[in-house]
């Protein structure tokens, strides 16, 4: 992190960040923060002028979610460089180990599979968080305690699909004709540990097996395609975030996960920990905005996005604002019950 005053109050230039996220491989997708008032977040003396990078991935989820500690760091006073739309989670955790970012939320389960390298995954979230927090604190990264809402992996079903095939549980896809195990996938879900592979092994239905799944039988596309392929019935099962708003609006059906396959996902303030040191005041600006997440939030704010086009930037302002963390005069309230 590094000091130096304060220039605008809300909008970081693109040619601020060209040339670190060049540097490190990365690209920001639109570093647009809107200008707020404090609210139950102050201006905070002893962050004025203090720079702070905000890290998030690309997907909307996590713009909201990076858009929302952009503007209540701004409020508080803080020269905020906006990093969110970062592509890929690897990406993401590089930005910070590296220190081009101080924060971000991220999800228990994907550090502890993904960035901490184990196995075992670990249903309860209290202890699926504490073991995260203690196994990454060597790294220099401190996670405060996690919010309440959790995104989870999920398979989800069309309404043509849900109609014809009657199940209701993941492990019943095992029971269905071979021909019918047919899926719609992202692409980092394809390769993470936690992700397809492992998955089919883990419900006996091993890839490339004539008894289980062959590789003709899944689909690759981005991401916000894989509900829309999954609605329309290109495949029977789409990959599908549990607070996807698209779920509801395209009338999807999510599979129970009844082995317990997914670890915990409940989302989390990850701060670089010499940065946490230095101004431990953050914890008072940021943890009150986890602790007001619920799962019911994020598949509104998210529905803003993805189904009414709305702007993340302006999404994540007017939840702030509707919480009472902010104020402005431009903001619509939203209405959501977290």
């Amino acid at each position: 992190m590094r000091a130096h005053r304060r220039t605008a109050t809300a909008v970081v230039t693109a040619a601020l960040l060209t040339a670190p996220l060049a540097a490190c491989g990365l690209q920001g997708a639109n570093q647009f923060v809107p200008a707020a008032e404090p609210g139950s977040v102050e201006p905070v003396a002893s962050l004025e002028g203090v720079e702070i990078g905000v890290a998030g991935k690309s997907f909307t989820e996590q713009l909201v979610l990076a858009k929302m500690l952009a503007i209540v760091l701004d409020v508080a006073g803080a020269d905020v460089v906006d990093r969110s739309g970062i592509p890929g989670s690897v990406a993401a955790r590089d930005s910070l180990e590296s220190g081009d970012s101080d924060v971000q939320f991220e999800y228990t389960g994907t550090a502890w599979l993904t960035y901490l390298g184990q196995t075992e995954t670990i249903p309860d979230p209290q202890e699926q968080y504490e073991a995260v927090r203690d196994l990454d604190a060597p790294n220099g990264l401190t996670w405060l305690p996690p919010s309440p809402m959790e995104n989870t992996y999920a398979f989800a079903m069309g309404p043509e699909a849900t109609e014809r095939l009657g199940i209701t549980t993941t492990s019943e896809i095992a029971g269905l004709p071979p021909e019918e195990r047919t899926f719609c996938l992202e692409p980092e879900f394809r390769s993470r540990s936690d992700g397809f592979g492992p998955l089919l092994e883990a419900y006996d239905m091993p890839l490339g097996d004539p008894d289980g799944v062959q590789e003709s039988q899944v689909g690759i596309y981005d991401i916000g395609v894989v509900y829309s392929e999954t609605a329309r019935g290109s495949c029977n099962f789409g990959e599908v975030f549990t607070t996807d708003g698209r779920i509801s609006a395209l009338d999807l059906t999510v599979l129970e996960d009844d082995r317990g396959f997914f670890p915990a996902y409940n989302a989390a303030l990850v701060v670089r920990t010499d940065t946490l040191e230095a101004h431990p005041e953050l914890v008072e600006v940021l943890q009150p905005v986890s602790e007001a997440l619920s799962d019911e939030a994020l598949v509104e704010l998210n529905r803003l996005v993805d189904v009414e086009g709305q702007d993340p930037a302006l999404v994540a302002r007017d939840w702030l604002a509707a919480e009472g963390f902010i104020t402005c005069e431009e903001c619509t309230p939203v209405d959501v019950r977290s």
